[in-house]
């Protein structure tokens, strides 16, 4: 991960963001303090270009902002240092320099009418209608603490920069010849012939003597080591924490159950039957026909339909769309056939067949979740206030015991936990509230602290103590032994595979034996696996298995472990086949437009290292350090 965002800042993509930074920066917001900060010394100096202290501080914060993006939090000081992000903004900073000074030396300019329309064009400064607005434009610029001439001036410079840039690389793409052996390099295809060797081909692991238990306990020591420990005591103050039902009084339930009488009552139910005519006169018929004597489902049967197809289902008088047949169905008697009723489909006879009458939940029954919902309620209702009497109690030198006394809540204690939430005994500690959040603040306070409370997802708060912090330390042998044996068998078991295996890739790629050999020796399937890409995440031989498989020509053999079960995989290349097509089109657009991204990039590297022949370069370091402590 570390080597991918070490070579990604170095490209010429991050170069010109931070070449832009410059405009940039006033859409991401940037603290008054550093923009007018003070300062004489230039940090960087190319020929009679320089950067000021305050520029670099913007571009070293934001490129620590795209790394703590890329991990998912704010990385620290000495974390960027480790990455070398300092050197990255310096290189980054001394190329826009560069630029800067081969724009003087070539005389180039842009006119005010063109800086006016690079500054309308940009969106930071629209308004509602998504025209620039005047009133947006001083307002943002004022949150950022920036002057407009001062805006103007660096769009001047971004746009000189550009000028050099676009001149250099727009338009340039890979040759043909490089796209198509990029085309024929991703678009091959393996097929294999492989054997799984799994780890019950080795015989049982013998016991570990004292010594080799000792040895192997000592070179992976740092593997058994008992991380920090910290015990944590919290408070959780949600709406069920704080509802009291005792409180709410017998008048206050009545008066519930009678306003929300629905709540307990279950809806009369009908099953109802609905046939369907083409016109009025038609229905009227079959409504005669059944008062002379004839049954409901001889007239269904007259219109070569089954009693399945009529059926409208067992609903609730609301669940019925049609008005019309609803009243009418909630009129008839079990077993009684309406009369004509227009429907919004057409005529409709209406049958009902089953009637479940309504039914009212009593008070007895469900007094107690009334009393419940109302105490929550009302615990929802004052939380806020509870949780300001909490703070003011805790500001008035209560410890947390004593202010949680206070509002009458529970201490939960969490004796020892680790940074990953997990207990000594590898158990997970999964009814923290707001646990990833209070984790990373218990592990930055101190014993004693005063720590703020957090929200939980509940719509609630809690608040935590730091009690103690049990340092992390080296386990003695005695304490893990049984982990100790346990790994010692498995690294014996996968060791001896491995032998096993490359014993037989060697047997296999001297001709002494084929694959078909080793399966029958192993007691193994061969199988065959086609169409292996490069760079494929196989399920069978995972990425790492992958890059073997074309690591080898025609007809090679190696062994590799399988992504998972410590099983090893001895293959064979049978086959290598090219992609029907290649050329640019064959690798896609993204594809495409990296590889012609990458020629102007290094156009544009070949250009910056030039003038860094031609410029005299400064950098003061004391000048950063300076940029780096406000």
């Amino acid at each position: 991960m570390l080597t991918f965002l070490r070579s990604a800042a170095g490209t010429w993509i991050s170069k010109l963001l931070l070449i832009l930074l410059v405009v940039s920066f006033v859409v991401w917001g940037v603290s008054a303090q550093l923009v007018n900060g003070t300062g004489t010394n230039n940090v960087i100096t190319a020929g009679d270009a320089h950067v000021s202290q305050q520029d670099f501080r913007l571009a070293y914060d934001r490129q620590i902002n795209l790394y703590s993006q890329q991990f998912g939090t704010r990385i620290t000081r000495e974390q960027a240092r480790s990455f070398g992000i300092e050197d990255q903004v310096v290189a980054q900073l001394v190329a826009g320099a560069l630029l800067d000074q081969q724009a003087r030396t070539m005389g180039l300019g842009v006119s005010q009418d063109r800086v006016a329309a690079l500054t309308a064009s940009d969106q930071a400064f629209h308004g509602p209608d998504g025209q620039f607005n005047r009133q947006q434009f001083q307002n943002v610029l004022s949150q950022a603490g920036m002057r407009p001439q001062d805006y103007l001036l660096n769009r001047e410079q971004v746009a000189l920069r550009q000028q050099i840039v676009e001149a250099v690389s727009d338009g340039m793409t890979a040759p043909d010849a490089f796209m198509r052996a990029a085309a024929l390099y991703r678009g091959e295809d393996r097929t294999v012939d492989y054997v799984v060797l799994p780890l019950s081909l080795v015989d049982a692991v013998e016991e570990p003597s004292a010594a080799d238990l000792q040895t192997y306990f000592d070179q992976n020591k740092a593997e058994f080591a008992a991380p920090e420990y910290r015990k944590i005591s919290y408070v959780r103050m949600e709406p069920a924490d704080i509802a009291d039902p005792n409180s709410v009084s017998e008048e206050q339930v009545q008066s519930d159950y009678g306003k929300n009488k629905a709540r307990f009552t279950t809806p009369e139910r009908r099953k109802i039957e609905q046939l369907v005519f083409g016109n009025e006169a038609g229905a009227q018929a079959a409504v005669e026909a059944i008062r002379n004597g004839s049954t409901f489902e001889s007239i269904v049967s007259a219109q070569s339909k089954t009693i399945d197809d009529v059926q409208l289902g067992t609903l609730a008088k609301t669940e019925i769309a049609d008005k019309a047949i609803a009243d009418a169905a909630f009129g008839l008697s079990a077993g009684q056939v309406s009369d004509v009723v227009k429907g919004n489909f057409g005529s409709v006879l209406v049958r009902v067949t089953q009637i479940t009458p309504e039914v009212v939940r009593p008070m007895a029954e469900v007094g107690d979740q009334i009393r419940r919902d109302l105490a929550l309620s009302e615990a929802n209702r004052i939380l806020l206030d509870a949780h300001d009497r909490f703070e003011d109690a805790r500001g008035g030198g209560a410890r947390l015991a004593e202010a949680a006394q206070q509002l009458n809540l529970r201490v939960t204690t969490i004796d020892a936990v680790d940074r990953q939430g997990r207990r000594p005994d590898g158990s997970v500690v999964d009814d923290l509230p707001a646990s990833a959040q209070m984790l990373q603040q218990a592990f930055e306070t101190e014993v004693g602290a005063d720590n703020p409370g957090m929200q939980t997802d509940a719509k609630g708060y809690v608040f935590f103590d730091l009690d103690a912090i049990a340092p992390a330390r080296d386990r003695t042998l005695d304490e893990v032994r049984d982990q100790v044996v346990e790994n010692w068998k498995d690294e014996q078991a996968a060791s001896r595979l491995s032998a096993r295996a490359a014993d037989a890739q060697k047997r296999l790629s001297d001709g002494v034996a084929t694959l078909d050999q080793i399966a029958s020796e192993t007691a193994q399937q061969k199988q065959t696996k086609r169409g292996l890409k490069r760079d494929a995440d196989d399920v069978e031989f995972g990425r790492e298995g992958v890059a073997a498989v074309f690591s080898v020509g025609q007809g090679g053999s190696k062994v590799t472990p399988a992504p998972q079960d410590g099983t090893q995989i001895v293959f064979q290349v049978t086959e290598i086949s090219e992609p029907v097509a290649a050329d640019a089109a064959s690798l896609g657009e993204e594809q495409a437009r990296r590889f012609n991204t990458g020629v102007a990039d290094d156009l544009l590297d070949q250009l910056v290292a030039r003038l860094q022949g031609e410029y005299s370069v400064q950098v003061n370091r004391a000048a950063i350090d300076r940029a780096l402590a406000f």
